[in-house]
């Protein structure tokens, strides 16, 4: 056999055994009649010993092994001299009898290191390389007993793990599909799914009851660190539930999660309505790991001359406990910040509330300090504050302070990736106004359920902004990392949606036929929820790109650098499926 234990397994208690290992040589320490090797696997690192005085041939042989060359080490397990508490193995070493090169290897490009010294594009060319880093290989780790809990939590739910398929018909809302054309069919295509939401609905019109499915999606769309064109979701559907069923299920994988990943426990997950996540915090998932809640302050600054306030549809401001020791020049360095054209802000206004009690603002000329008493106990400010304040068209500005206010969380150390604040946000609306094609869209999908209480106002055009879904998602740490709704099962419902979407019968029927055919055969209440497995596994590794946890990722051009693709396919294929390319640069 190759090997006998792997290189992260052996203790003080195997001393004396004789053993064979097999992995990677980390590194070569060579002391001249002394010579250590480090070897790897993917379970640790065990130390090799070589004395030049007791085998020189074999200390000849070891010297000819590079960095990561592959080989296998047979020998008696001993007590290390000089112990290595910073490894598990780092009481014994291997006293070395007989070595076997099983493959030997160039110089790699960048240094397999905890901290390596190859950049992004390079580690990523070669990921497979990168991913025998400890890092990156435990971020692995992490990603399946994440994925082996949630399949144990939900199949002892009497959830049942079952596929839908990959390739399906291409649908017109949401994001952009990647086609596949159809050799076999000719002009016609196939879409990879963007989530499993139409089959899983049918299985349980098929009275599946309870369904999960750990599944890879698809999007072709613009790029981000959270985003990758191919993705894992956590797809669940279940029967004959209202919402309360689906946030106590669902609340209760994400607590198993947070005990058995991290040993942390919660309480009951707080939850705000979009309406008051939109107010208080101009996010849809806000970060509640640290206040600054947005406080509305046009009844106390209007008419003071001031025409920025006084002809804003909003004036809206945050807190920021013990700043107003704030330099000029970090007040000037906020201000641009909120100017970036990733904000849009015109300026900002501030508002210094002095540890001695006196105020200091960029607005003295138009507020008196008494006036600027008022603002600060709108605040509830006390001495040593600073106050911060947006104004403008009232969504915009809601949105614009959100980013000033997670920028100071990042500046004070508010966002500790080692804390963790879930919170659902319900009671989103079921449809956004769009300016540009001047139409509403569905928030979510067009399946998703009106609140029972709004349903009635679907038959008013005027009212559609008005209308709550009964949708909801699941945020932790200003991420969303879950969401769904009560589905519509009602086929009178599900048309009324699709006519509000301005969907014809001849093209709700020609894009969604087979699913509202299905419901005139007795479909279920239903109702779902998916999880994005990837920016969980991110979030409980504390790091902010997904693609630390992907094996492997594309990058932000959703390119595959290490494999070349996407890339031209030859001629012949194009022919055999009919395609002509018509590329003019």
């Amino acid at each position: 056999m190759y090997r006998t234990h792997t290189c992260g397994e052996l203790r003080l208690a195997d001393a004396g055994k004789e053993v064979t290992l097999a992995g990677w040589v980390q590194r070569v320490r060579d002391k001249g009649s002394l010579m250590w090797i480090d070897l790897r696997d993917r379970y640790g690192i065990t130390q090799l010993l070589l004395d030049e005085n007791s085998d020189p041939k074999l200390v000849e042989q070891a010297r000819s092994f590079g960095r990561e060359y592959v080989i296998q080490a047979k020998g008696t397990v001993i007590e290390r001299e000089s112990k290595n508490p910073k490894v598990p193995t780092g009481d014994i070493e291997l006293r070395v009898k007989e070595f076997t090169l099983l493959n030997s290897s160039k110089t790699p490009p960048f240094t397999i290191e905890d901290v390596s010294d190859g950049g992004d594009d390079l580690r990523m060319k070669y990921r497979y390389l990168d991913i025998r880093r400890n890092p990156v290989r435990q971020n692995l780790e992490l990603r399946h007993r994440m994925a082996m809990l949630v399949r144990n939590y939900l199949s002892n739910l009497n959830f049942l793990e079952i596929e839908t398929p990959m390739l399906i018909k291409s649908t017109p809302e949401g994001a952009r599909d990647f086609v596949v054309p159809s050799r076999m069919n000719p002009g016609e295509f196939y879409a990879l799914p963007q989530s499993p939401q139409q089959y899983k609905q049918l299985l349980m019109v098929a009275g599946m009851d309870r369904y999960f499915q750990i599944v890879r999606c698809f999007r072709d769309e613009d790029l981000r660190a959270d985003r990758q064109p191919e993705f894992t979701q956590i797809d669940c559907e279940m029967s004959f539930v209202e919402q309360e069923d689906v946030l106590n299920t669902f609340e209760g994988l994400a607590k198993h999660l947070f005990k058995e990943m991290k040993g942390l426990e919660f309480d009951q997950f707080p939850r705000m309505t979009w309406q008051d996540a939109m107010k208080y915090y101009g996010s849809d998932k806000p970060d509640i790991r640290f206040g600054m809640k947005f406080v509305e302050l046009n009844d106390v600054v209007k008419g003071k001359g001031f025409g920025l306030f006084d002809n804003a549809d909003l004036v809206v401001g945050i807190n920021a406990e013990g700043c107003s020791e704030y330099t000029r020049k970090q007040l000037d360095q906020l201000t641009e910040f909120v100017k970036r054209p990733q904000v849009g802000a015109g300026g900002m206004v501030y508002v210094k509330y002095n540890t001695d009690g006196t105020f200091k603002s960029s607005v003295d000329k138009f507020y008196t300090p008494d006036d600027l008493k008022v603002i600060a106990d709108k605040f509830g400010a006390k001495p040593g504050d600073l106050m911060l304040i947006l104004c403008g068209e009232a969504m915009k500005t809601r949105v614009q302070l959100n980013a000033l206010r997670l920028e100071m969380g990042n500046q004070l150390g508010l966002r500790n990736p080692d804390v963790y604040a879930p919170l659902w946000v319900i009671d989103f609306p079921l449809l956004e106004w769009d300016e540009e094609t001047q139409r509403y869209y569905a928030m979510h999908h067009p399946f998703t359920a009106p609140k029972p209480e709004d349903e009635a106002l679907l038959d008013d055009p005027t009212k559609w902004g008005d209308i709550r879904a009964n949708a909801y998602d699941i945020v932790m740490n200003g991420v969303e990392v879950g969401g769904g709704s009560i589905r519509i099962h009602d086929r009178t419902l599900q048309n009324k949606m699709f006519h509000t979407l301005g969907f014809t019968d001849e093209k709700a029927q020609e894009q969604f036929g087979f699913l509202m055919g299905a419901f005139e055969y007795g479909a279920p209440p239903h109702a779902g929820l998916a999880f994005g497995f990837d920016r969980l596994c991110s979030l409980f590794g504390g790091a902010d790109s997904i693609r630390d946890f992907i094996a492997f990722p594309k990058n932000n051009a959703g390119r595959d650098v290490m494999s070349g693709s996407p890339a031209p396919i030859a001629q012949e294929q194009l022919d055999e499926l009919q395609i002509k390319l018509d590329l003019k640069i």
